[in-house]
């Protein structure tokens, strides 16, 4: 055609025809640039779609995530989202200029919410106990304010000491520039992961306890010390505690994931600060604040330094009954010397019960306690000493625990809601509180196990005894935990079994069903943490280490205090739901906050007046409105040149569906002439294989669905605003495909399904991949979800790698040799066809069990033939 033509316009006139020649080259040039901009504009698209799909999934609130995904999730969509908008405009030169204006509008508004910072209130490096009180939370940190509130309004005796501040902080992260590194860090790492946070963890901190300590900081530290030393005399000792931001908050107590320096001279006072400092990085406090949703930036560590107590006795008092709103009763849990074997759960403890109306001891159970922590300040060290005679005596007398209850009661009382109180003894008797912070009560209710009392035999049952640390029931395999490195390969949905509830397992609370260890009371800090997780805590089993096995699948009811061999499902269908502990967090409120300008789609309509530039609220809308842009350019590029021989053309075939084609480049074998491609002339590899699996086997129509499934059909068609007719284009409408000799790209929809596919294929292995996407449905959500996850696992079958958010399908194959390549095309037109309206049937086994038999069937069958 091309030498018909110069023969007959340019007889004679080589300069005309010269140009004529420059002219055609110049718009396939032009055509391979769009085609080029087009390729990218897609794959920024498809990477677009997946970022907006992962926050979306994590939108529930049932999944824990951090600001490292939310900065990461919007940085990547950006790049993708300005790509989108370059390329779109390389495409068409120049036509879409206002999105960029948009897009900097948009991205503005979210990096407004991300660069929030807490500035730190007050003026003071450090200050003294004397001065704290309730309202300096944001100065002293939670903890210490409290102490401050207890010493000086209710006159209630504690160690002096000062507070190292949360101005001292940001002066000791900023004097080492450490922000910086730590956010570059927390940014490149999956914190999600269990061994990336622990390797992540222990990096932060040692960055922390190498860094300096500002001047005019280490000066006014020491200035304190010494002002304590004139205040209760020379030669002291003092414990470094953590009071962290955030820190013994009501529902968020960080109980035990922070560090405590005890005994610490004034030499080594300095670098007991750091220490306590970097434990703000160590893994259980890193896993606590992505559980409970709490920003990095939000936690400034305050740390209080306090005079040692030379402790007699010390313990926990709950100023009412953790496990039960009902009782009002005084819980005081205690050991010989300093109570940390009470707090992390390393030793047996006395109990007494004091009734709250008339101050009797109620209840005393003494343990057998073998060891006791003492602090020796002329030898600058704490260790475990054995306690002798003492261990099985009781650590308190009635009337010791008494005074502890009508502390516990006037504590209470002052705050209007139930204390944890930790304390200490000294040996001329005074009591001093060391820490009190807001205690979390629980509702188990009257839970009636009537129903379960028959399958529950003697067979079945494994353990019984033991104490309550957290209510509930979970089922789920023994996993043992005795090192740290045990910790690396605890699986999702394991029972955590463990010799001592010690606090730094905390980090896994939120992988595990359930907790059984061997010591451990129900005042230590696993616990509290394990009630906030509202995982079922079972401690105190003596041998349980022994008596369970990795693998085995137990039930765990910790409110019976019995374990049962495998699931009893009639203790498990009563037990509640986990909380969504994402809800109502700070990181969950900022991605809500984000989403707004991310997720939403207000541009459905393409014919509508408003689908323009200036109209885009949202970076989906810019994607949407893009996309369908570009499609429009591609498809107009023909006529816009007057360019006939690049148009769109109808496919030709005897298939009852309509297909429009645009050849890219060599795609047809000669030239199509008028509006119509026969089949026979299309040379793309790709497509002439997906196009061989799409015919293979007719569609027998849409399989027999029950009354449920077509009333879900017709409500969602009459109620889901996306699915009017209203708002498709003729872009939308038709099923188009893109081809060049090796690349295809289809866009199809068949009534309410929508199917992307996008593959090269060529003697180039390495280049080669298949990508296909899958999503819609005109049943109800249940359905479409179960409806992609079905078609999912059969192309897993056939090595895809499968990828299901909510309804939608993601799947991927690549860098295989061409033959491979072209029987999944195969696969995937079969289930284009064939998978169409099965959502209806998703809701019963068996459809669902004879569609699979029947499209595995056809699916090998389409394979043998293809291969001869």
């Amino acid at each position: 055609m091309f030498s018909f033509l110069k023969k007959i316009f340019f007889r004679g006139d080589p300069t005309q025809r010269q140009r004529f020649v420059f002219n055609v080259e110049e718009l396939r040039s032009t055509f391979k640039a769009r085609y080029h901009s087009f390729k990218l504009l897609l794959n920024a698209n498809n990477k677009a779609l997946e970022i907006m799909a992962d926050i979306e999934q994590f939108l529930p609130g049932e999944r824990p995530f951090g600001m490292s995904f939310i900065r990461a999730s919007c940085t990547a969509l950006s790049v993708n989202v300005f790509r989108i908008i370059q390329n779109l405009n390389e495409l068409a030169p120049d036509k879409y200029r206002e999105l960029y204006g948009r897009f900097r509008d948009i991205e503005g508004s979210i990096n407004q919410i991300l660069s929030r910072r807490r500035l730190p209130k007050g003026d003071r490096l450090v200050i003294s106990l004397r001065e704290i009180n309730g309202e300096m939370a944001d100065e002293t940190g939670n903890k210490m304010a409290g102490l401050g509130e207890v010493k000086n309004r209710l006159r209630i005796s504690t160690p002096e000491g000062f507070v190292i501040t949360a101005l001292a902080y940001q002066r000791f992260f900023t004097h080492n520039d450490l922000q910086t590194e730590i956010d570059r860090r927390l940014q490149s790492s999956s914190a999600e992961q269990i061994d990336h946070l622990y390797a992540l963890s222990a990096g932060i901190q040692q960055l922390i306890i190498r860094s300096d300590i500002p001047p005019d900081l280490e000066q006014a530290i020491m200035e304190a010390y010494r002002d304590l030393e004139r205040q209760v005399g020379g030669g002291i000792t003092v414990s470094l505690r953590s009071s962290a931001l955030a820190e013994d908050s009501a529902g968020t107590s960080f109980a035990g994931q922070y560090r405590s320096e005890l005994n610490v001279s004034a030499e080594n006072i300095m670098q007991a600060y750091r220490e306590v400092v970097a434990s703000k990085y160590s893994l259980p406090a890193m896993a606590y604040r992505l559980n409970r949703g709490i920003r990095d930036e939000d936690i400034d560590m305050c740390v209080g330094c306090m005079v040692m107590i030379d402790a007699l006795a010390g313990g926990v008092t709950y100023s009412r009954n953790p496990l039960d709103m009902r009782d009002g009763s005084i819980s005081i849990n205690s050991v010989w010397g300093l109570p940390k074997s009470v707090v992390d759960g390393s030793g047996a403890s006395d109990l007494f019960v004091v009734s709250r109306d008339n101050m009797d001891v109620i209840k005393k159970e003494i343990g057998n306690k073998e060891y006791k922590f003492v602090c020796y300040p002329e030898e600058g060290v704490c260790r475990l000493d054995m306690a002798g005679e003492k261990a099985s005596s009781p650590s308190l007398t009635d009337d010791q625990a008494q005074e502890l209850a009508r502390i516990a009661m006037k504590i209470e009382e002052y705050y209007g809601f139930p204390q944890d109180i930790e304390w200490g003894i000294s040996h001329d008797d005074s009591i001093y509180i060391l820490q009190s912070r807001p205690l979390k009560q629980f509702d188990t209710g009257e839970k009636d196990f009537e129903g379960a009392k028959e399958p529950l035999n003697g067979e079945s049952l494994i353990i019984s005894g033991g104490i309550t640390a957290s209510a509930g029931v979970s089922c789920g395999p023994v996993f043992i935990v005795k090192r740290d490195m045990d910790t690396l390969q605890f699986p999702e949905g394991a029972v955590l079994v463990t010799p001592s509830p010690l606090p730094r397992w905390a980090a896994l609370l939120s992988r595990a069903q359930a907790v059984v260890t061997e010591e451990g009371s129900f005042a230590g800090h696993l616990a509290t943490v394990a009630r906030e997780f509202n995982v079922p805590a079972l401690f105190g089993i003596p041998g349980a280490t022994d008596k369970l096995r990795n693998g085995d699948l137990i039930t765990v009811d910790a409110e019976g205090r019995k374990i049962y061999k495998g699931r009893v499902e009639a203790l498990l269908v009563q037990s509640g739901h986990k909380k969504r502990f994402m809800e109502g967090s700070p990181v969950y409120g900022i991605l809500k906050e984000v989403s707004r300008y991310i997720v939403p789609l207000n541009l459905l309509d393409p014919d509508a007046p408003d689908f323009k530039p200036q109209k885009c609220r949202t970076l989906h809308d810019i994607t949407r409105f893009s996309h369908e842009k570009a499609v429009w350019e591609m498809f107009s590029f023909g006529k816009e040149h007057h360019f006939s021989e690049r148009a769109s053309k109808q496919l030709l075939t005897d298939v009852p569906m309509q297909f429009w084609v645009i050849d890219l480049d060599d795609g047809f074998r000669d030239e199509a002439k008028g509006k119509h491609v026969k089949l026979e002339n299309i040379s793309s590899v790709p497509m002439l294989a997906l196009w061989e699996g799409m015919t293979a086997i007719p569609w027998r129509g849409p399989p027999p669905v029950n009354a449920k499934g077509f009333l879900s059909v017709l409500h969602e068609a009459t109620t889901n605003p996306a699915l009017d007719p209203s708002t498709r284009s003729s872009y939308a409408i038709r099923n188009y495909f893109m081809i060049s000799k090796n690349f295809c790209s289809l866009h199809s929809r068949f009534g309410f399904h929508f199917s992307i596919v996008e593959a090269l294929v060529s003697e180039r292995a390495i280049e080669n991949y298949i990508s296909f996407q899958f999503k819609g449905g005109a049943a109800d959500y249940q359905r479409k979800a179960r409806r992609a996850f079905f078609v999912g696992r059969i192309l897993e079958e056939f090595g895809f790698r499968i990828e299901v958010k909510e309804d939608a399908l993601f799947s991927r194959v690549e860098g295989v040799e061409e033959g491979f390549m072209k029987e999944r095309l195969r696969i995937i037109g079969y289930l284009i066809i064939h998978t169409r309206q099965l959502d209806m049937i998703m809701l019963d086994d068996a459809s669902i069990s004879s569609q699979k038999e029947k499209i595995m069937n056809d699916l090998y069958s389409i394979i043998k033939d293809s291969r001869g």
